[in-house]
């Protein structure tokens, strides 16, 4: 990290205030209406995580972005923190199903990223149906049943949410993150961060925990995966000091997605441990994504005595000058041999000696010209190697 680089950039924090308003505990998320109308805590999480499903699919017909997505995924576990799934003393649920409709409906709304209506219930059908092929019009009854619902679920959402349609995904905070650690280009860490964000949408981990602690932590379980230190500040803080967010939170947000990815059988022969669990009171040295900032990276330039320009490349002895020279020799007088002999190779095919497993064949030059390319053949007429 560069001294004179100002700090990452955080959430907005107009909008930091009602984010928290969502936050509960997880005791609290133990006693949603679901769960009190006599549904099982493993039952309803898994219905979340069927209508974050559901989400994804249609999302994918429809080619929606993923902070879409996502936060259509938000809205859906918001709206049962204060609604049933399932129908108690005389009230009916609400189906995950037809609510993640309804809530992948109004985030196109709020991320101006709009689709028509007809072709968001057409894509609904196909998915609810598990049949991307089938054939829907407006004569269907299908058609009619699904659109009714996602408008009149509409007003029933917003509603659950008291219009506080104020939501910042966490994957501008990661974007952030990467560029400050000057790690942007590192495309596996980028890529793994941005898959942890998105399993993290099955979860009911945008309940418990802001965003930044979510771009936070997808940050560090990318790089324990991936074997990536980051680098401490000149200060000496760690990362997570720098952007603010708590190691216990990161840690505990890390064993939340650990708990996702034990309930998937895992393939033979793929790597198991983005399943691994984090011990939350443990030391950090053992999850290397902590780089100490004992000395900064040499400076071609600043670190030499004489700190000119023509001090960038470091002076070779006279040794190393002398087995690079040796080294080269050898290099080129390979390339020539590989030459001589793809030139007397071509010699032979063209004169139509070519031998295959013991087999003579006779090419005619135009065959020849169209196995080894007649730019070669031509290449080789100038030298006056082969007569064309």
């Amino acid at each position: 990290m560069s001294p004179s680089r100002d700090s990452p950039v955080i959430p907005n924090q107009g909008l930091v205030v009602p984010q928290s308003q969502w936050i509960f505990t997880e005791d609290e998320l133990l006693r949603t209406p679901s769960i009190l109308d006599g549904l099982s805590p493993d039952k309803e999480r898994e219905n979340r995580g069927k209508g974050v499903n559901f989400i994804f699919q249609v999302g994918i017909m429809l080619k929606l972005p993923q902070v879409t997505l996502a936060t259509a995924s938000v809205l859906l576990h918001r709206f049962y923190v204060r609604h049933s799934m399932i129908g108690a003393a005389g009230r009916s649920g609400f189906h995950y199903y037809t609510m993640a409709a309804t809530s992948i409906f109004l985030a196109t709304k709020i991320e101006e990223d709009c689709r028509k209506m007809k072709e968001l219930v057409i894509a609904c059908v196909r998915v609810a149906q598990k049949d991307p092929h089938k054939m829907v019009d407006e004569q269907d009854k299908e058609y009619w049943r699904w659109k009714d619902n996602i408008l009149h679920n509409e007003d029933v959402l917003l509603e659950a949410l008291c219009f506080d349609l104020t939501l910042e995904p966490p994957y501008k905070t990661l974007f952030e993150y990467l560029n400050y650690f000057g790690e942007s280009d590192n495309r596996r860490l980028r890529n793994s961060a941005w898959a942890f964000i998105n399993d993290s949408c099955m979860t009911v981990l945008c309940l418990m925990f802001s965003s930044k602690q979510i771009a936070a932590s997808a940050l560090y379980a990318a790089a324990k995966h991936c074997g990536t230190a980051i680098r401490d500040d000149e200060e000496g803080r760690s990362w997570w000091e720098v952007v603010d967010v708590d190691l216990k939170s990161i840690k505990t947000i890390c064993n939340h997605l650990a708990t996702v990815y034990e309930n998937v059988q895992v393939k033979n022969g793929r790597d198991v441990s983005i399943h691994e669990r984090i011990p939350e009171d443990g030391d950090e040295s053992s999850a290397k994504t902590r780089a100490p900032a004992s000395r900064a990276p040499e400076d071609p330039v600043t670190d030499r005595p004489d700190g000119n320009e023509e001090s960038r490349k470091r002076t070779r002895s006279p040794s190393e000058e002398h087995d690079r020279t040796a080294a080269n020799r050898q290099t080129v007088d390979r390339l020539d041999d590989l030459t001589t002999n793809s030139k007397k190779k071509v010699r032979k095919m063209i004169n139509g000696h070519v031998a295959t497993n013991g087999d003579e064949h006779s090419l005619s030059p135009p065959d020849v010209s169209r196995q080894i390319g007649a730019d070669t053949v031509d290449d080789i007429s100038e030298e006056g190697e082969v007569e064309p």
